[in-house]
């Protein structure tokens, strides 16, 4: 015997707005910075195995994927730390007018953009 509910609604069927795509990132790069924050930890303990292990890891750091790597984490940082000051504006019950989410959804996304942008070039003239 089929069963005759409906089936619910999936992601094919949802239209894509920006709180949605800010929402799933959040969470994304919560977990990604999880990891990250865990990966620092053990380059920092190579300090500890003497300076043939450090100077191994600066070395893929030096690399394009070791570049690419570094730019993704500063990005992902920058857009959790907007994405959680835009949750602390929610949590006192502010900005959840459709035009004004729309509006902090565009600042964190371009806005963690912009910090990545602005730390990288910080960093170059260090």
């Amino acid at each position: 015997m089929k069963d005759k509910n409906p089936l619910s609604p999936h992601i094919q069927i949802y239209s894509w707005h920006i709180s949605s795509l800010v929402s799933i990132s959040h969470r994304i790069t919560g977990i990604l910075n999880i990891i990250i924050v865990t990966l620092i930890c053990f380059w920092i303990a190579f300090l500890f195995f003497g300076n043939t292990s450090y100077e191994l890891l600066q070395k893929f750091f030096d690399t394009y994927f070791g570049k690419f790597l570094i730019t993704g984490t500063v990005w992902s940082f920058s857009f959790q730390i907007l994405s959680e000051v835009r949750h602390i504006f929610f949590d006192l019950g502010y900005g959840f007018e459709l035009k004004t989410s729309n509006i902090t959804g565009l600042l964190v996304i371009f806005g963690s953009f912009f910090l990545t942008i602005l730390i990288l070039m910080q960093n170059l003239f260090i």
